[in-house]
């Protein structure tokens, strides 16, 4: 085969089976990830922790644990009969661990200690369930953070292997041979890809967490409002019958 394509080309036969061995030389991903150099261990060690929290946030952010259904039926019952103690009881057990019952839990002891009573108790959950949103999302903006160090860190790779080459163009002697570039050109363009491979997918969840607290915190919320609507109602016509019953008769 080669003495007719050295026949038809003009191409010797040594050429073409180095032209066959080198375009059968294939490389690992290992072995591209080893050319990012240190840096490229970076972004890959970060990529880890990115994979780590977005685990424990797919795990954390379920309807199912945010706000346990047997929790929402007992407070429901609970709260419902005005049984204020045994709900506060029921949200501080350990196994009612959850955005429901620390948001409904810390309200009602809140309210139970203020001098206006339950009349204070929206306030109270609406600012412990910011407390708790705040809390949800600081695990998620480490996800953030690192969708924003990992395209920084292969820019910072890629100026790295520039400025290799540059370094062995100016120390040669003659012109640079290509070879000797490659390395550092590689690593540049390596680092790069790296850090869009790690940005791309956090920057995609890191919006879609957010987006996830954000419907079901809204949606827990109106929960709780249903909760303690029955106390927030009994407490205003105590208030009334208290009011109508203090003003003098004419």
């Amino acid at each position: 085969m080669n003495e007719y394509l050295s026949m038809w080309f003009g191409v010797e036969p040594a050429s073409l089976t180095l032209a066959q061995e080198s375009t059968e030389v294939h490389r690992s991903l290992l072995q591209y990830v080893a050319q990012g150099g240190p840096i490229g261990m970076i972004i890959i060690a970060i990529s880890l922790v990115a994979i780590g929290m977005i685990g424990a946030q797919l795990f954390r952010i379920r309807r199912d644990r945010l706000a346990p259904p047997e929790l929402g039926e007992d407070l429901r019952s609970l709260l419902a009969g005005g049984e204020i103690q045994s709900a506060i009881q029921r949200c501080e057990s350990e196994e009612s661990t959850s955005y429901l019952s620390r948001v409904v839990g810390s309200g009602l002891v809140r309210a139970s200690r203020s001098a206006f009573g339950m009349l204070e108790l929206r306030s109270s959950v609406d600012e412990i369930g910011q407390l708790e949103v705040d809390r949800l999302y600081r695990l998620t903006d480490g996800i953030g953070l690192i969708a924003s160090v990992a395209p920084m860190l292969g820019l910072l790779g890629t100026v790295v292997g520039m400025v290799g080459a540059f370094d062995t163009i100016t120390l040669s002697d003659g012109p640079a041979r290509p070879d000797a570039l490659a390395g550092s050109i590689s690593q540049a363009l390596i680092t790069t890809v790296l850090g869009l491979v790690v940005a791309i997918p956090s920057t995609a969840m890191y919006t879609y967490l957010r987006n996830r607290i954000d419907h079901l915190t809204t949606e827990i919320d109106e929960q709780i409002e249903e909760l303690i609507a029955p106390l927030e109602a009994a407490e205003g016509s105590d208030s009334n019958s208290t009011s109508t019953q203090g003003t003098p008769r004419a």
